[in-house]
């Protein structure tokens, strides 16, 4: 006891390093957090790209042109890596692009992503019109 009935004076914990300890744990995390969020924008972006390639290339398969001319054209409009599947049946012009988006690096996950676009295929026009 201390003398006079005074309480001593209390004891500061020693709590420095904490922030730094903390900061340790949390900005590894917060990394991981903004790499996911980039990733899946850009795996949004190619999404909309496998969508615009099925578009073009039932486009230019309905209007006539060749298999060979509405797949070069869907493969310039999908990402790189993209397969572009063409097929017509019924009178309808269907295209598939199918594609793997992954994490960069070694041995990420990867997600697919793909489009279908179906178009009406155009009749032939014959003779010069009235």
């Amino acid at each position: 006891m201390v003398p006079g009935g005074a309480r001593p004076p209390p004891q500061r914990r020693r709590e420095g390093g904490t922030v730094t300890a903390e900061t340790a744990v949390v900005l590894p995390a917060l990394v991981v957090v903004l790499v996911l969020c980039l990733w899946s924008v850009t795996v949004v972006g190619q999404q909309l790209r496998c969508i615009d390639a099925a578009r073009t290339g039932a486009r230019a398969l309905a209007r006539g042109e060749t298999s060979a001319t509405a797949r070069a054209a869907a493969q310039r409009a999908a990402p790189d890596g993209a397969i572009v599947i063409l097929h017509s049946a019924d009178g309808l012009a269907v295209v598939e692009v199918r594609y793997s988006a992954g994490l960069p690096g070694p041995g990420g996950p990867s997600v697919q992503i793909g489009s279908r676009a179906v178009a009406a295929v155009e009749p032939e026009v014959v003779g010069g019109g009235p």
